[in-house]
């Protein structure tokens, strides 16, 4: 384990100036091991990486990756097995993305994972019987079962080895896609009355250090002259079917013939070679040939399967066809929509371009099936930005307007290419923020009051009002009067205004002193904006002074 995991770190490569990384990991690691340093390779500050909410996504329903948030390594989140992950595929790679949400930002990390010997070649049948004519001629030859080992590379199954007696020797033919099959080759002519049955020793070694072997008995049977070999109608059968097919239907059956008669004439249908997963989809009729199907199909899970079918006659002798299944992609997923990072609120005076949220949209369907058009509704001030890959950004298209609009409820559709197209869509929450863009305005410009002298301190004038469109502390609006004087005196000693109320108060008046007096009122919200108003106050006279001689 320490040295597969030293190996990890020294194949360890990235690629900072694509925006992409790229690790390798020994599969079967425990949950926890070392794959990469992320935050020295993108050159992450670690203070930075807590502050920005950066985190792994992935695009399968399984996490494999998570991010240290202390070290800024990337750590596997499970065990991950490479035989199960990638069953046909030489290079086993795992995709996922760091996602960086206070800078709207997405790096992709590829990790390919390597391959340990940690399955052992194993034969479908652990004993096999073969049923061999005393009048077979040397040197006729006889397909074996082959064995299956998932690992790849010098894990793989890499050879095979035959004991027994001196009857029978092994040899092994390359297939058609460089696979090894043993063939028993009958070296000495057999003789029933000397010896009715033969016990062989079929062994398959893989390349590992150390090495793994599988084993199978093969029990040979002596019998009388079989003059005929079975033969498949088709060396090669292939069919195309949708995944939507239903479970137990009929997919194709292989026929082949004898003209042998009775026992030897009897035909059996088996599987020569398949894999586990073809072995739980598809079942073969041992009596008639027909392949039918046991499991859902799922393009995104399997586009093709090969069967290797054998049949064998009563007398043993036997012929091998080809199946290959190809599974045809429906439009039976609509596009999903992740928002990996998203604004919930906005200051109105964010400059046109800002990034709102950032979006993944992914189809697992193929071809026009799997490309998913995004859009977004048009009657809101936001614009969609393809980015790398299946990514998008929402992006403001111009400025807000808080007093306007307070508050968005942003949809985004997917649509995939299919007849008739799947969608879906995703809401975006978003609520503008208020700057201080609106002075307060008075009701009216110009406001005017008749007070009689003389009359108690304290009266009601008159009430100025202003009100102001933005919000909160920059809404509130605070009444004073400006600078001013009135024959020398200052205009508070007149009239005074309530800051929160805009009520005027007049002060003793007296028309002998001044029969009327305009003053300024200014308002004033939190944020600084002022405006003002003229008020123009007129004092009647009451009759309070004896005529003087």
């Amino acid at each position: 384990r320490q040295r597969a995991l030293l190996w990890a770190v020294l194949l360890a490569a990235w690629e900072a100036a694509w925006g992409q990384l790229r690790y390798s990991v020994p599969e079967e690691m425990p949950k926890g091991s070392f794959v990469g340093d992320v935050a020295k390779d993108l050159g992450l500050q670690l203070p930075a990486l807590r502050d920005r909410s950066v985190h792994i996504t992935e695009r399968g329903r399984t996490q494999y990756f998570s991010l240290h948030g202390r070290t800024g390594h990337l750590l596997t989140a499970e065990r991950i097995d490479r035989e199960q992950l990638c069953e046909d595929v030489q290079i086993c790679v795992l995709r996922c993305e760091l996602v960086v949400e206070g800078e709207m930002k997405f790096y992709e990390i590829q990790v390919e994972i390597t391959d340990i010997n940690d399955n052992t070649p194993t034969f479908r049948e652990a004993e096999t019987e073969l049923r061999i004519s005393e009048t077979t001629a040397p040197g006729s030859r006889f397909p074996l079962a082959r064995a299956q080992d998932p690992d790849s590379g010098r894990n793989s199954l890499q050879s095979y080895e035959l004991s027994g007696d001196e009857h029978f020797s092994l040899a092994v033919q390359a297939g058609p896609g460089g696979d090894q099959r043993p063939e028993l080759v009958l070296a000495k002519a057999l003789d029933r009355e000397e010896a009715a049955f033969h016990e062989l020793v079929l062994r398959a070694v893989d390349g590992g250090d150390p090495a793994r072997t599988g084993t199978a008995r093969i029990r040979v049977t002596v019998v009388d002259a079989n003059d005929n070999a079975p033969v498949f109608s088709q060396t090669e059968y292939t069919v195309r079917v949708p995944e939507d097919v239903p479970v137990g239907s009929t997919l194709v059956t292989v026929t082949a013939t004898d003209a042998d008669e009775g026992l030897n004439g009897k035909l059996k249908y088996s599987y020569q070679m398949v894999s586990l997963k073809a072995s739980e989809m598809f079942h073969l009729d041992a009596e008639t040939g027909a392949i039918t199907l046991t499991r859902n199909l799922d393009f995104e899970e399997g586009t093709s399967y090969e069967l290797e079918v054998h049949v064998r006659d009563g007398g043993d002798l036997s012929d091998i066809a080809k199946v290959v299944i190809t599974v045809t992609d429906i439009n039976d997923n609509a596009p999903e929509i992740y928002v990996r990072s998203a604004l919930s609120e906005i200051s109105e005076d964010a400059p046109s371009g800002t990034v709102v949220a950032l979006l993944y949209v992914q189809d697992p369907d193929s071809g026009a099936n799997g490309e998913a058009r995004c859009a977004i509704d048009k009657d809101v001030p936001f614009r969609l930005q393809s980015s790398e890959g299946s990514y998008y950004r929402v992006v403001t298209a111009r400025e807000l307007d808080r007093e306007q609009v307070s508050e968005y409820n942003v949809t985004v559709r997917a649509a995939d290419g299919g007849s008739p197209a799947l969608q879906s869509s995703a809401v975006l929450a978003l609520r503008v923020l208020d700057v201080n863009d609106n002075a307060p305005v008075f009701l009216e410009e110009r406001y005017s009051a008749r007070v009689a002298e003389n009359n108690a301190a304290g009266a009601l004038v008159l009430t100025v009002r202003a009100t102001d469109a933005d919000w909160g502390q920059n809404a509130r609006v605070r009444y004073r009067l400006a600078e001013g004087r009135v024959r020398g005196a200052p205009l508070s000693s007149y009239v005074s205004v309530q800051a929160e109320t805009g009520a005027l108060l007049k002060e003793t008046l007296d028309f002998e002193e001044t029969r009327g007096y305009t003053l300024l009122v200014e308002a004033r919200d939190g944020g600084g904006l002022v405006s003002h108003c003229k008020v123009e106050v007129e004092v009647l006279d009451v009759n309070d002074n004896p005529p003087e001689i």
